[in-house]
């Protein structure tokens, strides 16, 4: 038997020509399943981008529902206040229709001079109040007849007139704003019969005179 020599190693037999380094065994390079990124994560990073856009969505459904909503709001209120002016004035010209037979009766007492004393300062109170609340009257002599406006109870001829024409006022009309609750009721008159004709005919004449040649003497 031969004795080893306390302390001593053996080493393994180094090839020539190489480095001691080359003795040591290399460390396992990673595997390509190893340095790739796992499965599980990019499936993960895909369903959180597919819960974005459902987020996403969801709020532009629910914008656009609050839009609508807002709009449809608005609508509501303009259709409200609207009908609510309507409301006010149908009520305004009903309670004024109703005093319009007290109109005339002061209009008729002023035109024979019986608007004196109290009476007439209660009158004019009246009259005033009723002006506030949008009351207007209408109709005056020599005007031309408008049907939509007036209501002929009165018809005449008069050679004097060229259209057809308010005369005499017989009720004042009234209206509120553009709204008329009451026409103008009056006596109308046409133009004569043959009176245009008889008048062109005078103007015609007169022109030829005018025009004519100086007699021969």
């Amino acid at each position: 038997m031969t004795e080893e020599t306390p302390g001593f190693e053996e080493k393994p037999d180094v090839p020539s020509g190489a480095t001691p380094d080359d003795a040591e065994p290399k460390a396992a390079s990673p595997s390509p399943e190893e340095g790739a990124a796992p499965a599980g994560d990019a499936s993960a990073d895909a369903g959180l981008v597919a819960q974005l856009d459902q987020v996403r969505t969801a709020l532009g459904e629910r914008t656009a529902d609050l839009q609508r909503l807002q709009a449809e709001y608005q609508n509501y209120r303009r259709r409200v206040e609207r009908d609510r002016i309507a409301v006010k004035e149908i009520a305004i010209a009903n309670l004024l229709t109703e005093l319009l037979p007290v109109l005339d009766d002061i209009g008729r007492a002023r035109e024979h001079g019986e608007l004196v004393g109290g009476f007439k300062s209660v009158a004019e109170s009246l009259e005033t109040v009723a002006a506030k609340m949008g009351l207007q009257q209408f109709g005056k002599e020599g005007e031309p007849f408008d049907p939509t406006i007036h209501e002929a109870l009165m018809h005449s001829y008069a050679p004097d007139v060229t259209e057809t024409t308010c005369v005499a006022i017989l009720q004042p009309g009234y209206r509120i704003g553009e709204r008329t609750i009451r026409p103008a009721r009056v006596a109308v008159a046409e133009p004569q019969p043959g009176a245009q004709t008889v008048k062109a005919e005078e103007s015609s004449e007169g022109d030829d005179k005018e025009s004519g040649a100086p007699d021969e003497g």
